[in-house]
């Protein structure tokens, strides 16, 4: 039962029990009780009317975005409030996940080797990570070579696509500049 209906059920003028004791047998505050909504100001309104027209033309806006275009169309708002409001507007973003790290199911899962080795020196142990980097429309994807005892970046190369192309690009650059390493870390 929501508050508003146990609230309801509550007798002021009931002879044996106060308020404070209908209040504790129906498992609400007295502060629930006694609570009368507020309307939304006319600003707030006009605003939510704002951020649902802007939404129906760019159901891909999350905050960031919805904050900046209400800002260009006149209304001083930050990211929190344009955040408050789609919440409360029950808006959430459409956009397509980035798939960086889903495992192809006939790959076979090795061990990590890593865990006690002592990295002390140059070129003794080299990685690779793809990332992605959300854009207005889409992500652009990332990827590096580093070496693990510099924390140096060999190599890196961004593409639109996940592709494997621009990752073996990255690889044969950082492999021209810096030669083989003796172990090269990936996942």
């Amino acid at each position: 039962m929501s508050a508003a209906r146990r609230r309801s059920k509550i007798d002021p003028a009931h002879q044996r029990l106060s308020i404070s004791a209908q209040c504790r047998l129906l498992s609400i505050s007295r502060s629930a009780y006694y609570y009368t909504p507020v309307p939304e100001t006319d600003e707030t309104v006009a605003l939510m009317e704002a951020v649902n027209a802007t939404f129906l033309d760019c159901s891909w806006y999350g905050r960031r975005q919805m904050a900046r275009h209400l800002k260009r169309i006149g209304h001083n708002v930050g990211r929190g409030r344009a955040q408050r409001l789609m919440v409360k507007m029950g808006l959430t973003p459409i956009y397509q996940r980035p798939r960086t790290s889903d495992p192809q199911p006939e790959h076979r899962i090795y061990p990590y080797l890593l865990r006690k080795l002592a990295i002390e020196r140059l070129y003794h142990v080299c990685c690779a990570d793809v990332t992605y980097i959300p854009m207005r429309r889409g992500f652009i994807y990332l990827v590096a070579i580093m070496d693990w005892a510099a924390r140096m970046v060999l190599a890196w190369r961004l593409s639109n696509t996940m592709d494997a192309g621009f990752c073996v690009a990255a690889l044969e650059e950082a492999l021209a500049r810096y030669g083989k390493p003796e172990i090269f870390s990936t996942d």
